[in-house]
């Protein structure tokens, strides 16, 4: 259990912007149920840290956590909706199984999380290359990068994908 000298920051910090930070949440999903959720998220990250923050804002910082948190929402949502919009176009019979869907969304929540702790420019060229089929030079022409940026982030993101630990749970 953390000593009190870290939960009691917390616990204010969570009372006192909670209303708030459920708010900003709501005008940018215009969903209450998901808002709550997405805002529990942005707590749970602050506990996460494994310190209590010292703020001097602490809506600047729970403004910039909700944010990322929001912004993996957002990306893993459109990844299911690609997901179910490829399986649309296919015909019954080649359409997977449910375990295979199962199996399918399993392994792209778990690289969505491997993926969490990189840059967002390393894991943009990342995707393009491996999911979009791009190749550098295009990679770099959508990104408005060069070709040898394209390759440093691609390089980042495969180093950091083998440097990832197996976390069948997480």
């Amino acid at each position: 259990m953390p000593s009190p000298a870290v939960v009691a920051p917390i616990d204010a910090l969570y009372r006192e912007h909670r209303d708030w930070l459920l708010g900003w949440m709501r005008r940018r999903l215009n969903d209450g149920h998901m808002a709550a959720d997405l805002t529990q998220d942005t707590f749970v990250r602050v506990i996460v840290g494994g310190q209590a923050p010292v703020l001097q804002e602490p809506r600047a910082y729970l403004t910039t956590l909700a944010q990322r948190v929001l912004y993996n929402f957002w990306r893993r949502r459109e990844l299911e909706r690609a997901w179910v919009e490829a399986l649309a176009t296919q015909p019954q019979e080649l359409a997977p199984s449910p375990e295979t869907c199962a199996l399918v969304r399993e392994a792209l929540e778990t690289l969505d999380r491997w993926l969490d702790g990189l840059p967002s420019k390393a894991r943009e060229a990342f995707l393009l290359r491996r999911l979009e089929g791009l190749a550098h030079g295009e990679i770099a022409q959508r990104m408005g990068v060069s070709i040898s940026t394209v390759e440093r982030y691609i390089k980042q993101a495969v180093v950091h994908l083998y440097t990832c630990p197996v976390q069948p749970d997480a």
